[in-house]
């Protein structure tokens, strides 16, 4: 939907609304990546166990998730730039709380308001710079630039977090984000169009967003605390099926209200709920291996900050390079299906030899090949986000690509979850069999990279069956004379295009 007009037609300033929104989305992407890698140090200064080390992440990770779709919809009442704004405003002074942070609580709390933050300027950043930017080169220009910042902020922010913790310390990574943030607010005014929104008559289903909110928060919570009371406690299997019975009651309520955050019908075509599914499960995989090898490095071998962030550094620039040179070419020479069907198999790859890791690993031959298998995701998403908005009617690319956009976050947070609980209950358990901690952290590790390893394949089992081409069907044959048709023989094919 169009950004409607307030004076002229449109601001003169649309260069400097680009870097505006740029600057905004690497302060997000740079917040998500220095975060793993200081995430050692702030575990040892804080005290905290592996249950609240993955809720710094996961408080993060499940509000913004839950919260894109709410905050796509306010942008549309209260006008895209108002809650860009707003969104600017709550990361930066969220920032400034978890870099002030003496304690966990604090820093979860402000992990929170980062997401919500994140959630805001994230819905809605990329309407704005379409509004702004016609159809033509000039629109696919700022998308390139969008896109460049997104993947420039993943592969600087592993390093700059590292430099930061290790030189100063790990408040630093998010005190970083505070001038940047100032120069957002203060250029956003003369720069973005000041859109009035539809107005809050129009409605928003704040209860679905309270449900969907609580629902995963819930489950989360469960998920985490296995780690510490087992699998099987009431302690992890109550919050867990309540938080299962919250996402049902959110389902059901998308489907009678009369402005759902999430109408069910776009989940119809097949290729849309294919691709998320897949998605769901490729995030899960790969955003809990970036967690977990930063841990290995610090935890296991022993590096530093910086030293951990140049180890991880090649992931980021392998899936850079090919989603940004390879990965448009070999879909046009392939296909979308057979190109993300040969990410999924060198990211199985990666993260099955990261499953066989020793103890006392030798990086070149032990990490760096799996470093660059990972490469493999540059090929996958591009792919995949293809294929699922391929299956979108035009008037509802924005609720499907929301909804991507929500699947991405919410897989991250289950992965995180999920995998780090699977690593800190087998690491206590080969512990009490009397199995050093070095080899005990090796073997956690070990079972979450290869539980990891076993949702790429479920990936790439759902890609094959609900994301298969289905073959155009063939015209009917143009009734011939009767002589033409004789018993035995095969009328002809109509004259057509080749299916």
């Amino acid at each position: 939907m169009p950004l409607p007009p307030s004076g002229s037609p449109r601001p003169p300033r649309r260069g400097l609304a680009l870097g505006v929104i740029a600057a905004s989305t690497l302060m997000t992407v740079l917040d998500g990546s220095v975060v793993t890698v200081a995430m050692p140090a702030v575990q040892r200064d804080l005290g905290l166990g592996p249950e609240g080390l993955t809720w710094v992440v996961n408080a993060y990770l499940v509000v913004f998730g839950s919260l894109l779709l709410l905050a796509g919809r306010l942008g549309d009442l209260l006008g895209r730039t108002r809650v860009f704004v707003a969104g600017t405003a709550v990361f930066t002074a969220a920032s400034l709380l978890a870099g002030l942070a003496a304690g966990p609580a604090v820093l979860i709390a402000a992990r929170l308001l980062q997401g919500a933050g994140s959630a805001m300027t994230a819905a809605v950043g990329l309407g704005i710079l379409a509004a702004l930017h016609p159809e033509g080169r000039e629109r696919a220009r700022a998308l390139a630039v969008f896109g460049f910042t997104g993947a420039a902020g993943a592969s600087a922010g592993q390093v700059l977090g590292g430099v930061l913790t290790d030189v100063l310390d790990w408040h630093w990574v998010f005190l970083v984000n505070l001038p940047v943030g100032a120069a957002v607010l203060a250029l956003a005014g003369p720069a973005l169009p000041a859109d009035r929104g539809l107005g809050l008559r129009a409605g928003a289903d704040l209860w679905g967003a309270l449900l969907i909110t609580a629902g995963l928060m819930a489950a989360l919570y469960g998920i985490v605390g296995a780690a510490t009371y087992g699998w099987a406690a009431p302690r992890t299997l109550v919050p867990v099926l309540a938080g299962a019975a919250l996402v049902a009651a959110f389902l059901l309520r998308q489907s009678r209200a009369r402005t759902p955050l999430l109408p069910l019908r776009v989940l119809r075509p097949r290729a849309v709920a294919g691709a998320n599914l897949v998605q769901l499960l490729l995030v899960a995989a790969l955003f809990a291996f970036q967690v977990l090898v930063a841990l290995y490095l610090q935890n296991v071998l022993g590096y530093d900050a910086t030293r951990t962030g140049l180890a991880m550094l090649p992931a980021a620039l392998a899936i850079g390079a090919v989603s940004l040179g390879a990965s448009a070419r070999l879909i046009a020479r392939h296909g979308e299906r057979a190109v993300l069907r040969a990410g999924l198999v060198l990211l199985t790859g990666a993260l099955a030899l990261l499953a066989r890791l020793p103890v006392h690993a030798d990086y070149v031959r032990d990490v760096l090949p799996s470093m660059l298998l990972v490469a493999g995701f540059g090929l996958a998403m591009p792919a995949l986000t293809a294929l699922g908005m391929s299956g979108a009617d035009a008037g509802e690319a924005g609720l499907v690509s929301g909804l991507f956009n929500t699947t991405q976050q919410i897989g991250s947070a289950l992965g995180v979850a999920l995998l780090s609980a699977l690593a800190a209950t087998r690491t206590d358990a080969l512990v009490r069999q009397g199995g050093s901690r070095p080899g005990a952290l090796t073997g956690g590790y070990h079972l979450a990279f290869a539980v990891g390893a076993g949702l790429l394949l479920l990936a790439l089992s759902a890609a094959t069956v609900l994301l298969r081409r289905h073959p155009a069907p063939r015209p009917p044959a143009a009734p011939g004379p009767a002589s033409a048709r004789r018993p035995g023989r095969r009328p002809e094919p109509a004259a057509g295009p080749a299916s």
